[in-house]
């Protein structure tokens, strides 16, 4: 009988990573786990993003795992409440239920040296004392909100999109939407369609492409769950679609051609030129991450729509006013201001091996080795930790692969006969030399874009460097060199069964 005061693994985060974490152990023989939740329903960012237009910029066969496929996707790309459901669907079908505890938020991790376990401790005073930490709380789950001066002095809601208030409504009203980036290019035409007015607050341009979506008819569903190959096919050509992207990337000069496509696209969409002109990025192409959409320059020309490009100065009771003067009223305003993703456990007390804290090791940024092991944190991974980013690449591709490999890292555990596993600092030091030396040649490092990809010290901390093959093929087995693995006292010690 599983004890979950004392699992093998706990996991702290229900989204797909957690839950695609939980059928990694389950698939592995690991019966003894646990997945703490802090809120009370599953899904991740695709529960809590539910601003209108919400949805995927990959497409729906590479949006969900290999070991839990879906014929029922009802477009290329899907929206947010088809992927809210597929998280729910593989709960569900790998019988999760049983293992997550909701509204279990966690408010400290402290490593016990003596017993090479875990103390963690909720906020509602749970405490659990687990083998190995996963931590699966992902990379976008802190909304990045600025201090705009005046800001409590607006009489009217704000609402940022990673927290968003379904009680409003924007129907008849004046909407300032601030921010031009991934999600504000779905939130801006859905709002567009019922506001009087909308004025769009634009600090820096975007690089656009086309999405390619459509409609996937009840025919072609049933050929998809009926057809042999047909629906791996599917899945092929969409991942490289993603895939081939990521050459130019690494080899800026190989771009024109996506810059070619982004400027066609924007001469066919945008006809007035004034307006063209202010969506025209100054820095190379795949800097930030191209936007897909087909709807945002079409609701961008619509004449009940502004692009505001002069800076904002302050929030005044009746809008927003911007550095030359002029005040756009407004009765709403919507934050697309992103994620705070400098630091992927900031604010979080994790006390490692001989009291080293996450905040001390990271003091100069983040880093890890394969993007989820740190040194000096024994029996503590990480997905979607620093440098794992898939760049083009579907994360849930990148992040089936680090399921497996931590799964086959507690296998190495229970072979030895191990009770600690840590990756060596050498190792780690090593693999980040590495990593920042092929990054320094990337179009994110030296495209002349200041994107959340880059901290505070100007390093990129969130990209792999390479594709989401290269990836995987890193991936793919662990080298027990480049662990220590030990064993405490066998009178003291359980090991992973």
């Amino acid at each position: 009988m599983p004890d979950f005061s004392y699992p093998d693994v706990l996991i702290v985060g229900a989204g797909l990573a957690g839950v695609g974490m939980g059928v990694g152990l389950r698939r592995a023989g690991i019966e003894n786990f646990v997945v703490l939740e802090k809120a009370d329903a599953v899904g991740g960012a695709w529960r809590v993003n539910t601003y209108p237009g919400c949805a995927c910029d990959v497409m729906s066969m590479m949006y969900s795992y290999s070991f839990a496929p879906h014929d029922g996707w009802s477009k290329l790309y899907a929206d947010q409440p088809e992927i809210l459901d597929y998280t729910r669907r593989v709960v569900k079908d790998f019988a999760l239920g049983a293992h997550i505890r909701f509204d279990s938020e966690v408010v400290s991790y402290e490593f016990d040296d003596a017993i090479d376990r875990w103390w963690v401790r909720t906020r509602g005073g749970d405490l659990y004392c687990p083998r190995v930490v996963v931590l699966c709380h992902g990379a976008l789950h802190r909304p990045h909100i600025p201090e705009f001066p005046g800001r409590d002095r607006f009489s009217g809601p704000i609402v940022h999109t990673a927290e968003w208030d379904p009680s409003i409504d924007v129907t008849g009203k004046r909407v300032a939407v601030i921010g031009t980036g991934a999600s504000a290019v779905q939130v801006i035409p859905a709002v567009a369609e019922a506001a009087e007015r909308v004025a769009v607050f634009q600090r820096t341009p975007h690089w656009v492409l086309p999405k390619m979506n459509r409609a996937i008819g009840d025919r072609e569903r049933r050929l998809l769950s009926t057809v042999p190959g047909l629906r791996a096919l599917y899945r092929t050509i969409a991942f490289w679609t993603h895939e081939i992207p990521v050459a130019g990337f690494l080899h800026p000069r190989l771009l024109r051609v996506l810059r070619w496509a982004a400027l066609r696209t924007l001469r066919r969409q945008v006809p007035d030129p004034a307006l063209r002109a202010k969506l025209i990025p100054d820095y190379t192409i795949g800097c930030k991450r191209i936007l897909l959409t087909s709807d945002y320059y079409p609701a961008l020309s619509r004449p009940d729509v502004d692009l505001v490009t002069a800076g904002i100065a302050e929030f005044e009771p009746r809008g927003v006013r911007t550095v030359d003067g002029v005040l756009h009223e407004a009765d709403v305003i919507v934050l697309a201001t992103g994620f705070d993703t400098d630091n992927r456990c900031a604010g979080e007390h994790i006390v490692g091996r001989d009291g080293l804290t996450i905040e001390r090791a990271w003091r100069d940024g983040m880093q890890a080795y394969l993007g989820m092991s740190v040194s000096g944190f024994p029996n503590l991974f990480l997905v979607m930790g620093p440098n794992s980013g898939g760049g083009a690449q579907s994360i849930l591709f990148v992040i089936e692969a680090q399921i497996r490999y931590i799964a086959r890292c507690l296998g190495l555990m229970r072979r030895g006969g191990a009770t600690r596993i840590e990756v060596r600092p050498e190792i780690q030091q090593e693999f980040n030399h590495w990593l920042h030396a092929k990054l320094s040649r990337s179009v994110w490092n030296s495209g002349g874009c200041d994107s959340w990809f880059l901290d505070h010290t100007g390093k990129n901390r969130q990209c792999w460097p390479g594709t989401g093959t290269s990836y995987w093929w890193a991936t793919r087995t662990p080298k027990s060199r480049s662990f220590e693995l030990t064993r405490e006292s066998p009178l003291r010690a359980t090991e992973i069964q």
